[in-house]
């Protein structure tokens, strides 16, 4: 087995092989990014693929200052970005104070990693992105809005919504919710 080094030059250098021991190694985890971002696991595979496309023609690029996968990680997140970009729509700019905080005594640890993300996976676009970038890729609301173009009031507010929608699902649909509603 060659070392990333090796696999990252013969990439660079255009070999097939090289490229498909890169995929294989960070495929599936860049699946998973994916899917944070899409509403169909055909959407997801789409970004993915689209992805790794920008991989191969920009490594020439890849300066090592950061990992491998993060760099990859970073591309499949901006693939993503520009694959929903059409579709945001976010919902008009609602002043955060007037939000009440809904997530904020839910544990998302009593819930599995399957049912987290089809519950992200129903939010609206708008909503489904910028939760995706805040909560779990650790994006600030500052960076959000420059990424979108977007007033960092209104990502804000997409975020306070998307935690909204989130309890309400938690609330109806899950086990664990309606124990708490009982």
């Amino acid at each position: 087995m060659s070392t990333a080094i090796e696999i990252i030059k013969g990439c660079q250098k255009g070999d097939r092989k090289s490229q498909y021991q890169l995929y294989k190694q960070y495929a599936s985890g860049m699946m998973a990014v994916a899917m944070r971002y899409s509403k169909s696991t055909q959407e997801a595979e789409d970004i993915l693929q689209e992805g790794f496309i920008k991989v191969f023609q920009h490594i020439k690029n890849f300066r090592q200052d950061s990992s491998i996968g993060y760099w990859i990680k970073r591309i499949i997140v901006n693939t993503a970005l520009n694959h929903q970009r059409n579709k945001l729509y976010l919902y008009p700019m609602v002043d955060v104070d007037d939000l009440k905080e809904g997530l904020g005594a839910v544990s998302i640890e009593n819930l599995a990693m399957e049912e987290l993300m089809e519950m992200v996976q129903t939010l609206p676009t708008g909503c489904q992105v910028i939760f995706n970038l805040y909560a779990v890729e650790g994006y600030q609301h500052k960076e959000i809005a420059k990424m979108l173009s977007i007033s960092e009031g209104t990502s804000k507010s997409q975020y306070s919504r998307a935690r909204k929608l989130l309890m309400e699902y938690i609330e109806k649909n899950t086990k664990w919710g309606n124990e708490r509603i009982q």
